[in-house]
């Protein structure tokens, strides 16, 4: 067989979004790359089903900074945009609550305070101030702390004096309160947390960056969906050597003496290398990838004592001969039921599944015909809902067809008559997250990203329970959404040597 005495084998296990570009900046360094992976796409959350010519993105349906993908296609010696159709959206979502009032959001500077006048005149001022203080978060959040390794207490404690400046020990929902009076604007300037699995009223106020990060870089949505990064992806880590295996589960990371040297996958097999990605959820690489051997820090009592991101319920369906309906309806609409903080504390502090609830719902066919057959729809309707670590957690089995239906019922206000046209559907419950996925409590988001769950109080890139072995997404370092877990593959980068030359020769087994 082949041995080589500079060992430069890698294996990635997931290949989710984290996972894939942390094997494309692996294959850049000169590593030999193997991509395991247990669904039968790449993409991981990011990739997609196809249904009756419907196809749903089944996670992240936007790219908000393309940048990070630039400099990742760049640092392979490739160009993103010859790859990737991205596309500007001029409005990026709009905001709609009971009362029949709603926000634009977009990234110039003079509508989107007519949009504050239009809500709350008096309130101008203070949003004004919200955008200087989202800038000088995102220059400390994201440039110094999200694209930089935090595995060290120092690099955490350098930035302690700007986040007491920032008030970071303020939650982001409380920071709007400080700034604007208007219920609805509260909400609109504190729910982005929500997309990463925050709760607005707990998570720090150093969230509030993703305002200057959506106006200094737009809001895109790739042709394709996100599925199309995937593939794009996938093709790179193929063009570099690397080889990428669907259908694959692995089973326990294999460690000699505290040092990584390779996976057993559920068959069986052994996939020996000394460096080992995961990016599997860090709850499930630590509690089930490390259950045969010794942990320092991430015990099981330790994950068991993390607070996780809330569940996700969401809806996919096609609608037929729709294309001309519902004008009114764009890509992204955040509709809002009759409470906020009160819904907040359902789902995050007390594990109950409300009655009411709000909405994301998504129509990439008004930007991406390709979506769905000709002149239908393609749609998902995504609610968060409370995880399954609860003490009396949702039975989704018995509760699934019920709360779709109340789903549908707060559509019909917004897409009416919709139902009579009803394609193919399909559901997603925070069950299917635990099942497909491999969730801890079935989160949509890994860790909730609160402050002391955050930088070097999260899973860290590089674990201190084994040499060799790294962590990319959602988990660890630093956070969920497709900017956190792209930058995660960037850290990891700045840790990971240059991979030794091969020295390859012919040896007997």
């Amino acid at each position: 067989m082949l041995t080589a005495s500079g060992d430069n084998r890698a294996v990635v296990i997931g290949a989710g979004l984290g996972g894939l570009a942390s094997a494309m900046r692996l294959g850049a360094k000169g590593y030999a790359v193997t991509v395991v992976d247990r669904l039968d796409r790449a993409g991981g959350r990011g990739s997609s089903i196809t249904m009756e010519g419907h196809r749903f993105d089944l996670g992240p349906t936007i790219v908000t900074m393309p940048e990070l993908f630039s400099d990742l296609w760049a640092a392979c010696g490739r160009d993103f945009r010859s790859d990737v159709d991205l596309r500007p959206l001029d409005t990026f979502y709009e905001i709609r609550w009971p009362d029949g009032s709603s926000f634009k959001a977009c990234a110039d500077t003079d509508r989107m305070v007519e949009e504050v006048r239009r809500l709350s005149p008096g309130d101008v001022n203070g949003y004004l101030r919200f955008l200087k203080g989202s800038e000088a978060r995102y220059r400390i959040g994201f440039e110094r702390l999200g694209r930089m390794p935090m595995h060290k207490l120092s690099q955490t404690i350098r930035v302690l004096p700007d986040f007491a400046r920032l008030r970071a020990d303020r939650s982001i929902l409380s920071l709007a309160k400080s700034l604007v009076k208007d219920d609805r604007l509260r909400m609109a300037l504190s729910f982005h947390p929500l997309f990463i699995g925050g709760d607005p009223s707990n998570v720090t106020s150093m969230y509030a960056l993703v305002g200057h990060l959506e106006k200094t870089f737009g809001v895109h949505y790739a042709i394709g969906g996100v599925q199309a990064i995937a593939d794009a992806m996938a093709t790179v880590v193929r063009d570099q050597g690397g080889t990428i295996r669907l259908g694959a589960e692995a089973d326990e990371i294999l460690l000699d003496q505290g040092r990584a040297r390779g996976v057993r996958m559920k068959t069986g097999e052994t996939l020996s290398a000394p460096l080992i990605v995961s990016n599997a959820d860090a709850g499930h690489t630590y509690a089930h990838l490390l259950r045969k051997s010794p942990r320092t820090r991430w015990t099981d009592r330790r994950l068991n004592r993390a607070s996780w991101s809330m569940g996700l319920f969401v809806w996919y369906f096609g609608t037929r001969g729709t294309r001309q309906m519902w004008r009114d309806v764009g890509h992204h609409t955040i509709i809002n039921g009759p409470r906020y903080a009160e819904l907040l504390k359902d789902i995050f502090g007390r594990g109950h599944l409300a009655p009411d609830m709000s909405l994301y719902l998504h129509r990439p066919s008004v930007t991406d015909p390709g979506v769905a057959p000709e002149g239908d729809d393609t749609f998902y309707a995504l609610s968060p809902v409370p995880h399954l670590g609860w003490e009396d957690p949702v039975d989704w089995s018995e509760r699934r067809e019920s709360y779709r239906q109340a789903v549908a019922q707060v559509l019909e206000a917004h897409i009416p008559g919709f139902q009579a046209h009803l394609g193919p559907s399909h559901i997603l419950t925070p069950e299917d997250f635990r099942t497909r996925y491999l969730s801890p409590n079935g989160s949509g988001f890994s860790i909730e990203p609160r402050i002391l769950q955050s930088a070097w109080f999260r899973p860290h890139n590089v674990s201190e329970e084994a040499k060799g072995l790294y962590l990319a997404g959602a988990g660890t370092h630093p956070g969920a959404g497709l900017p956190g877990v792209i930058a995660s593959a960037e850290v990891l980068d700045s840790l990971v040597p240059p991979a030794p030359a091969a020295d390859v020769r012919l040896a007997a087994e």
